[in-house]
């Protein structure tokens, strides 16, 4: 990207913006080197609903900031005066299939499908580790995304390249 572009805002949504959402909105701001602007909702987040303490803990682990986040409605970005986002992804399967608010400017979309680590009653120890797991996906297919070139992420280009991203 040139230096005068803006950045390219992307909106990871999953349906309680606890866990996935989360670290895709953490991961990709640490990694967009100033080319990516990463934000995360949910679509019907819980009363009082705070971002998932193991997913917290395993980026703080990774060095991956963590100030700011916090668990949040998708309306926020519909709202007037919200960010235009340039891609939405969805990281649920649940989001994947709901009906989604009308997003201003017509963003790319695209569906990356995660299992819920936080799923389960499982002990403590095999909850951390798929959050780790959970984690290192994300990062796998959000280091394909940031290192395209910048005709990849054209607006025109970007529909068809974010969703044949392969899942590793």
């Amino acid at each position: 990207m040139n230096d005068t572009r803006p950045p390219l805002n992307v909106l990871f949504l999953c349906t309680h913006n606890s866990a996935r959402s989360i670290l895709a909105e953490a991961l990709l701001n640490s990694m967009g080197q100033g080319r990516f602007k990463a934000f995360s909702a949910g679509s019907s987040p819980r009363d009082h609903q705070q971002p998932h303490p193991l997913g917290l803990q395993v980026l703080a682990q990774a060095g991956i900031p963590t100030d700011g986040l916090r668990s949040k409605s998708w309306d926020e970005f519909a709202a007037p005066g919200a960010p235009h986002m340039d891609l939405i992804i969805t990281v649920c399967d649940n989001a994947a299939g709901e009906v989604c608010p009308f997003w201003p400017g017509h963003p790319a979309t695209a569906h990356w499908g995660y299992a819920d680590p936080s799923a389960g009653d499982g002990p403590a120890a095999d909850k951390l580790e798929a959050f780790r797991k959970t984690l290192h996906a994300i990062r796998q297919r959000l280091e394909l995304l940031v290192n395209l070139p910048d005709d990849k992420l054209a607006a025109a280009a970007l529909q068809s390249t974010a969703r044949g991203l392969p899942a590793q």
